[in-house]
């Protein structure tokens, strides 16, 4: 279902003239007794950031715009969308947000297949549960992306970073950008005179690494990805082998590993902890929606993944 807000308006006729980035020019004049301006008076008014959110998960939707309330206060919430078809029909009908909070999979196709239908002119925040590896190309050219459950900090961060373009570029216009984007992505991707990809295809094996270093006691040991129970971060990152042995790894922070790990096999669980998925011994659903994982020959751990990620995760297992 679609949820709106009415936007303030500001007429002409009244004397608002509107200029880039949201902003309106009020222009007021005085006159002497015989009807000369004498002066002018011009006040700069800038009438609140209007937001769309396209987001299947009522829950997730929820929440963003809790988050939205707190970090943005001057901004409006105009429409909810649920997919690609709602999404599409609410673009052709309406003049297009200041910024636009679009998940990557939906209940009815994936945001690629909104973006082919509409050409969208104003700035992108992806938010995801999906971990997959296509994704990290969107950091590069659109605003942000945001891993679900969305964390307040991050949003906010993404919110300073799209104000920060709007301050330097008045006229942020990332169509061509996104456009490029995507067509970039599906040339890399993709063989020649191929049909296009869509978004679960993007898993190119080759990219992944098949082994790690770690720091062990004589040296440097190499770990196979196959003996990978999983990544847990602990003011260091560590690498647990399936056998329980906890190593010191290289690696700087969990989006470096990310980068390297294949999806299909690896899943970001929690913003500590990638899980490797023959390390998964089963999981249990709480009143919550949070799941559990029990990781084998590991009795003692249990990952934690929250409700907006656990049909992520179901859905990996497969």
């Amino acid at each position: 279902m679609v949820r709106t807000a009415k936007s303030p308006q500001y007429p002409e006729s009244l004397g608002f003239h509107p200029r880039s980035n949201n902003h309106y020019v009020f222009q007021e004049s005085c006159t002497n007794g015989r009807g000369a301006i004498t002066d002018k008076h011009i006040f700069l008014i800038k009438s609140m950031m209007k937001i769309v959110i396209i987001e299947d998960e009522a829950l997730a939707a929820k929440d963003l715009q809790k988050l939205l309330r707190e970090c943005e206060k001057e901004a409006e919430i105009i429409a909810v969308l649920s997919g690609v078809e709602e999404a599409t029909a609410w673009f052709q009908a309406h003049s297009e947000p200041d910024l636009l909070f679009c998940d990557i999979q939906l209940s009815d196709g994936v945001s690629f297949d909104f973006f082919k239908r509409v050409s969208v002119r104003c700035p992108v925040i992806f938010t995801t549960a999906y971990n997959e590896y296509a994704l990290r190309a969107f950091k590069l050219n659109s605003i942000d992306y945001l891993l679900k459950p969305v964390d307040k900090d991050e949003l906010a961060a993404a919110l300073a970073k799209f104000h920060r373009l709007r301050e330097h570029i008045p006229e942020v216009q990332p169509s061509n950008d996104l456009r490029e984007q995507f067509a970039a992505m599906l040339r890399e991707l993709s063989p020649p005179n191929t049909a296009p990809i869509r978004e679960e295809e993007l898993k190119p094996t080759d990219r992944f690494k098949s082994r790690f270093l770690v720091h062990g006691k004589g040296g440097m040991l190499i770990v196979p990805v196959e003996e990978i129970a999983l990544f847990q971060k602990d003011e260091v990152i560590y690498l647990i082998t399936r056998d329980g042995k906890r190593h010191l790894s290289d690696a700087q922070t969990m989006e470096e590993l990310d980068e390297t790990l294949n999806p299909t096999t690896f899943f970001r669980a929690n913003r500590q902890t990638i899980l490797h998925i023959s390390a998964v011994e089963g999981f249990k659903t709480d009143f919550t929606g949070k799941a559990h994982v029990h990781i084998k020959n590991l009795p003692q751990l249990s990952v934690d993944i929250s409700r907006e990620k656990a049909g992520a995760f179901k859905k990996w297992l497969g």
